[in-house]
């Protein structure tokens, strides 16, 4: 019965995992078949926001109704929005279905962890386990381009939508028949004030980090007044959770130094994922005079690593203290953005494979000791929601990463453009594209923003390391104190 859960749980991952870039291949056409490719950055944002927003709510229903209900609402609410995307016939048609999908998508991640804790009793099998989902998610991440790809070009953009109905449903049917779950029978309270403002708050954060990181407008009135409704609504729902009888995020997850380092980290290194999964193509194919297609394929050693990584991250647990796995995995990160950061113009090709390899590697060993701790850290009570805190968290260091990265590499480009007098950063990077002489200075140009940004991904990559270390230290001195007391 597990194994067959499992499957349902990996499938239902994959295709969540994919729909995220799925649709970057297929832009160029969805906007010529429905034009307005000005809103085209929210066809990705949204699905973001709604995804971010929902996930800690889908920790706590699960907590009060039960994983099953609330993971079959999840998929079905997927696959509705999935649909409604394939039929759309306007953009601003497929953004609203687009939020309706990552509303259905916030439910994955967050409940395929808690269910194999609940599957899954003894550390080790659950860390194997874990691993697996981890794995899928980032090859998922990078094969979803290549599937959207070959659909567009074989079928039509509609069915890097429809392709996920069939599959869906299967994962649907399968835990509907195998998957039970004993929910004990009380009242609910549901904290709708606290989740109303919650989302409110997210949403008008992440949208005023988007908007203005796409137009370098800050001090526009609408972001500052975002940036300010954002910080009254969270210091409001601080006080909302405080007051709840079932807060939809327990304050005293805070309190818990594990589940605070962890979401740290989370946070550190899926800015750090991020950062290189968007600015690497740009490299490739805009410093090294790359195809698109073989700029995409540079990150392919990531998602093969990460595999390896998660698989051994699994055999490790029991060998190695689960604080010693972490610190162990950041430093292997950490080993990467060095070797990315050394990379120029003059590099071989091949060291920029290896750094990606070597980043899958430590992402792999590390991702799925995150959830160890912290389901290991909170009663079985609060596992949902103290899981999907740190999911929320891993998107949101995503929509972050970018917005800070961006800001950071649209400056760098700017100021370097307007030093070489270089006014069209737009053109064509190809080869014969442009002049030689502009062609030469557009690969300066774009070579000292990406460099800036690598620089920024190993200063991150050693603060994790550095806090994992800490983590490391705190675990020793309490064996120690407890090592006295016996």
């Amino acid at each position: 019965m597990r194994k067959r859960i499992m499957t349902a749980l990996l499938l239902v991952t994959v295709l969540a995992a994919m729909e995220g870039t799925i649709v970057s291949t297929a832009v160029p056409r969805i906007t010529s078949d429905l034009s307005g490719i000005e809103l085209v950055s929210w066809v990705y944002a949204i699905y973001m926001l709604t995804t971010a927003v929902s996930t800690p709510i889908y920790g706590k229903l699960a907590d009060l109704f039960g994983r099953k209900k609330v993971m079959l609402v999840g998929i079905i609410i997927f696959l509705i929005g999935s649909v409604l995307c394939g039929l759309s016939f306007s953009m601003q048609q497929l953004i609203v279905y687009r939020a309706i999908q990552g509303l259905g998508a916030g439910v994955v991640m967050p409940l395929t962890m808690i269910i194999i804790g609940d599957l899954y009793e003894e550390a080790k099998e659950r860390a194997k386990a874990q691993g697996w989902i981890s794995a899928v998610w980032g090859v998922a991440g990078v094969l979803g381009p290549l599937l959207g790809g070959f659909l567009v070009d074989t079928l039509s953009w509609r069915y890097i939508f429809f392709l996920n109905i069939p599959f869906g449903l299967m994962a649907f049917f399968v835990l509907l028949v195998n998957y039970k779950e004993e929910v004990v029978k009380e009242k609910r309270y549901i904290d709708y004030i606290g989740a109303v403002t919650f989302s409110v708050g997210t949403i008008a954060f992440l949208y005023a980090l988007l908007t203005g990181s796409q137009h370098q407008n800050w001090g526009d009135l609408t972001i500052i007044g975002l940036f300010v409704l954002a910080v009254l609504t969270f210091i409001g729902f601080i006080y909302i959770e405080k007051k709840s009888p079932e807060p939809l995020i327990p304050l005293e997850l805070f309190s818990i130094r594990s589940v605070s380092v962890i979401n740290l980290l989370t946070l550190l290194v899926g800015s750090v994922v991020i950062s290189i999964t968007v600015y690497l193509p740009i490299w490739s194919q805009g410093v090294l005079g790359k195809s698109a297609t073989a700029a995409g394929f540079v990150l392919m050693p990531m998602p093969v690593c990460w595999t390896i990584g998660s698989l051994l991250s699994g055999n490790l647990v029991g060998r190695l203290k689960t604080h010693s796995i972490l610190t162990l995995g950041t430093a292997i990160v950490s080993t990467a953005c060095f070797m990315l950061f050394l990379v120029s113009t003059h590099s071989p090709v091949f060291l920029i494979y290896v750094a990606v390899g070597v980043l899958g590697l430590g992402m792999g060993i590390i991702t799925p000791i995150f959830m160890l701790v912290i389901q290991s850290a909170v009663p079985a009570s609060k596992r949902g929601v103290a899981v999907a805190l740190n999911t929320f968290t891993n998107t949101f260091s995503q929509t972050l990463g970018s917005a800070v990265f961006g800001t950071i590499f649209n400056l760098v480009t700017l100021s370097q453009a307007k030093k070489l007098g270089q006014e069209n950063l737009n053109a064509s990077f190809e080869t014969g594209g442009v002049p030689a002489e502009e062609l030469s200075k557009l690969h300066e140009i774009l070579a000292s923003g990406v460099h800036i940004i690598y620089s920024g991904t190993f200063l991150a990559a050693l603060l994790s390391f550095a806090v994992s270390c800490l983590l490391v230290k705190n675990e020793h001195k309490k064996i120690k104190t407890i090592s006295m007391q016996k």
